[in-house]
């Protein structure tokens, strides 16, 4: 045995444990149970062409001798990334602590308590500081941020019949030109056309539905846009604001100004650029669009004791439920980055973020000060943290780039200084010498800060934020350890058990793909710094896209979508480009199954595509007929088929192959959704059944944290001919040569995360590789068998075998008055994570294992499932005070000194022997989420206020 042979550490059945789990299923080898399951006609007949495995020793050097090449120059590139001070106690308690990094996205509030009650805390913040009435608990990124605003704005436009068909947006020539790019991205497909200028000069006409301004502008003039907004609200148009969330500190809130809509990124906050990402960016806005609003809302509610909880809030809002009239389909945030910003605020306080604020501003005053001393003359009339000035560039460029100092360089003569938190008096004076030098003066030192303030007076800010307990009493690293040891002790994760969600992959995230993180080579790098200084990143990205071409069966790949949504509507965008170039426009007909993620439909609507749902059969495969009907009856006008494999439902439906010629046939491409990826990667892959592009979750397949419901990435791999058409980036250029403008804000989306997927793949190899899918498919099949008798699965293959997860029936036990919501909250007594609840199908379990549990847990969840089937037994329908009903049952309930529950504290707390030795405690009872909603809180508001909704 290779002990030092990383598939050994990610696989979870030992030798010993195959042989008695393959007795258990019926087969005499793995080899047999995947001839059973997989179709033969799609099976990859040649290994993965990639590189020999590394061990986890070897990768760690290979990874820090690949981070050496990456130059880390003092930064002042600004335009919406700056360096950084990530506090120790944050960095080592949430960013290294899989206590947090490992959690799922927190659906079953009662075991996620801790991470609700860190997203209230950022709601907070973000809510405070933009002056707005409601915020959701991050997104993907500013530029994202923006786009989603200005569906938001273009959706509530109806509620105006003047509005109703005006489609023009004004864009500020001031926004951040990544924000931009993907503003062009979102806005063609759905018809809005953008009006890009100077809004100092511009003067609305009656055919403009809203409007987008930043603030600070992109090379750091402070404007008050106050006379702007009451010219817009005069003609009933709406404004959002994208804002730099530290000037907020300092300066009028937009909120204060009238603006509709506020959106950031609070990278700021104790974020590292990591090239790029992940970082939370956020969005705010009024109470009235409440039910527009993307992604997700953290509100307050009751437990059915009516104790204080936390849940996600009007959640009816989401895509599998709005599906093709969804606004937005973003299913995700950054979660993980938005705890670490939002107790970034909890640690530093309102006086700290004002010291942080007063000190970035005071460094930019200084140093304006000094170089138009030297004759380089600052222009910006207000600015907070970025100045101006006018020199040779080329020349600073020169003596800049001698002493390891990035600027941006705006033209020949203008040059954009942005400073950060890290900016020391010391660093000033290299600023100062470096200019001094380019125009042969003589340097000069500067011994302290100007007290001067460079923004007016009137924008000074003077309401109060962050007043709340929470933000006045962890600013010690003791208290801020216990506060966040105190909330994580509140939530399941990964590092307590099995979270055995079907279609989210929840495996290990092994330490040793997570350790480059925290390396200052890698999370220190500005997006925009130029190329020769990142050859470390370019080297691992392009090696990254290569293995996922080789993987997908695929010619090119972008790792720019930063989440799995967006890396279907980047696919749905890069198939509309090639009808498009090919003279055909008018394909936009997208053919998508009925037991399709809701995500398809959503992302079919943002890419501008009529969308026709085809049946699915009783055993839950794709009515081939009726699809090949629907194929012909718009061949004129079909662009895609959506489809997920293997299918939602767990199969590898043997259909595929013909299902994908009859798209081809009609003049269609395949977009293969990769959410089920696990159960292909080396036994076959997308190119193989014939789709055309796919997108990859990385934060499924191949091992980043889901992080408590983010980051995540979602790159798309395509076929040759759709390599073309990969998206760029306006400021650092990627994609094909008829690239789409921007999906994501950076040049490579996340890309500090992609080297969790990157040592993922050089450590497994292409026989690791196929090894864990064919474990995953061993799992899954072993706790089918263990649950036969008990519980039926819905829907097999044709051999009757399940693929990488299954969905078990649960309807017939409303017959003794259960529900399924029921056994996802009696699960969490035994210890564990529901698998995901009435997803493909309401009343069912999807239960994916993943390949990197062992037998031993393996077992612990089927005898907690099994021993949950005997109390459904024991249910009546007119009973409603059993211990399923009653379930999750807290320790407050059973330290109490009443108890009069018609059963016993043991069998509420300890139904089984093994939960005496590690017992979770839910920190809540059953919340109410109608009370929730009806009583929408989603901020640390006071406990009066609460108590009087």
């Amino acid at each position: 045995m290779r002990t030092d042979a990383f598939a050994l550490r990610h696989i979870g059945p030992r030798e010993n444990d195959v042989q008695k789990m393959l007795k258990t299923i019926g087969v005499e080898s793995i080899e047999r149970l995947v001839y059973e399951t997989l179709p033969d006609d799609i099976r990859l007949k040649a290994p993965l062409d990639l590189e020999p495995a590394l061990t986890e020793y070897e990768f760690y050097n290979h990874i820090v001798a690949l981070g050496n090449k990456n130059k880390v120059f003092k930064t002042y590139i600004g335009l919406g990334y700056h360096p950084t001070i990530v506090p120790a106690v944050i960095q080592r308690n949430i960013f290294e602590n899989p206590g947090w990094y490992t959690a799922y996205t927190p659906y079953q509030a009662e075991i996620a308590q801790g991470r609700l009650e860190a997203l209230l805390n950022f709601q907070t913040t973000v809510i405070e500081l933009s002056g707005m009435e409601i915020a959701n608990a991050s997104l993907l990124d500013e530029g994202t941020a923006a786009a989603e605003a200005m569906a938001l704005l273009f959706d509530v436009r109806t509620r105006d019949q003047k509005k109703n068909n005006v489609n023009k947006f004004f864009v500020s020539e001031e926004i951040l030109p990544q924000t931009l790019s993907v503003l062009e991205t979102r806005a063609t497909p759905i018809g809005i056309e953008l009006v890009i200028g100077n809004h100092e000069e511009f003067t609305f006409g009656d055919d403009f539905f809203a409007a987008i301004l930043q603030y600070p502008g992109k090379f750091g003039q402070v404007f008050d846009y106050a006379g702007f907004i009451q010219q817009a609200k005069s003609k009933d148009i709406k404004v959002a604001v994208a804002a730099d969330i530290l000037s907020l500190v300092k300066l009028t809130s937009p909120g204060e100004m009238g603006a509709d809509v506020v959106v950031g990124t609070t990278q700021r906050f104790g974020i590292p650029m990591g090239y790029g990402g992940p970082h939370a960016g956020f969005f705010a806005t009024k109470e009235e669009y409440k039910r527009s609003m993307p992604g997700r809302i953290i509100g307050v509610t009751v437990d059915v004791n009516g104790n204080r909880a936390l849940r996600m809030a009007l959640q009816t809002r989401e895509q599998h439920i709005k599906r093709e009239k969804a606004t937005s389909n973003i299913c995700t945030a950054q979660v993980l980055l938005a705890v670490m910003a939002g107790m970034y605020a909890v640690y530093h306080g309102p006086k700290g973020l004002e010291y942080i604020a007063d000190k970035v501003h005071a460094s930019a005053v200084t140093t304006a000060d000094a170089l138009n001393k030297l004759g380089v003359y600052q222009t910006n009339s207000h600015f907070f943290d970025t100045i101006l000035v006018k020199a040779d560039a080329a020349k600073v460029k020169a003596v800049a780039e001698k002493n390891e100092v990035n600027f941006f360089y705006v033209d020949a003569d203008t040059i954009s200084i942005s400073f950060n938190e890290t900016t020391s008096t010391q660093d000033i004076n290299q600023i100062i010498a470096i200019f001094a030098e380019a125009v042969g003066k003589e340097t000069f030192t500067v011994a302290e800060l100007s007290e001067n303030t460079q923004y007016p007076s009137n924008l000074s800010r003077t309401s109060e934020f962050l007043k709340h307990e929470v933000f006045n009493s962890h600013h010690s690293e003791t208290a801020l350890m216990r506060y966040i040891k105190m909330l994580e002790r509140k939530d399941l994760a990964l590092n307590h058990s099995m979270i055995s969600l079907g279609s989210c992959t929840m495996k290990l995230n092994a330490a040793s793909e997570m350790l480059p993180l925290s390396m200052p080579q890698w999370n220190s790098i500005h997006p925009f710094a130029p190329i020769e200084q990142a050859q470390g990143y370019l080297t691992m990205l392009k090696k990254l896209e290569q293995q996922l071409n080789v993987i997908t069966g695929f010619a090119g790949t972008s790792l720019q979508p930063n989440s799995g949504a967006q890396g279907e509507y980047a696919g749905l965008m890069a198939i509309r480009a090639f009808h498009i170039a090919n003279g055909e426009g008018h394909r936009n007909v997208c053919l998508i199954p009925a037991s399709a993620h809701g995500t398809n439909p959503a992302s079919a609507a943002m890419a501008g595509m009529h969308i026709v749902v085809t049946k699915t059969m009783e055993n839950g495969n794709i009515d081939v007929e009726d699809l090949r009907a629907k194929a012909i009856e718009h061949k004129d006008d079909l662009s895609c088929l959506m489809v997920t494999y293997p299918s939602t439902h767990g199969v590898y439906e043997a259909s595929i192959i013909e299902v994908t010629k009859i798209i081809h046939e009609n003049g269609g491409q395949v977009y293969m959704d990769g959410a089920n990826m696990n159960a292909q990667v080396g036994l076959t892959n997308p190119a193989t059944i014939g789709a055309d592009v796919c997108h990859l979750n990385l934060h499924k397949t191949f091992a980043i944290p889901h992080g408590g419901g983010g980051p995540g990435v979602g790159p798309i791999c395509v076929a040759e001919h759709l390599v073309p058409f990969l998206p760029t980036n306006p400021i650092i250029p990627t994609g094909g040569n008829q690239a789409i403008s921007a999906i994501s804000a950076a040049p490579y989306g996340s890309a500090l995360v992609c080297l969790i997927s990157y040592g993922y793949i050089t450590m497994l190899g292409a026989d690791g590789l196929k090894s864990a899918t064919e474990h995953a498919i061993l799992n899954a099949n072993y706790m089918k068998e263990r649950l036969a008798g008990h519980y039926d699965t819905l829907y097999t293959g044709e051999m009757n075998r399940a693929a990488h997860e299954m969905i078990i029936e649960c309807r017939p036990f409303k017959e003794n008055g259960i529900e399924v919501t029921d056994i996802a909250k009696r699960l969490m007594d035994y210890g564990f994570h529901a698998p995901t609840v009435s997803f493909p199908v309401a009343g069912t379990l999807m239960i994916e294992p993943t390949e990197s549990e062992n037998l031993e847990e393996l077992d612990r969840f089927c005898d907690a499932m099994i021993s949950i089937r005997k109390e459904i037994a024991e249910a009546n329908i007119d009973d409603k005070n059993n211990v399923l009903k009653n379930a999750p049952h807290t320790l407050a309930m059973l330290t109490s000194d009443a108890w009069d529950l018609p059963y016993s504290r043991e069998k509420a707390a300890y139904p089984l022997a093994y939960i005496a030795e590690n017992k979770f405690w839910p920190s809540v009872r059953r919340v109410d989420d109608a009370y929730g909603d009806r009583n929408l809180i989603c901020s640390c508001a006071p406990i009066e206020a609460y108590m009087e909704s």
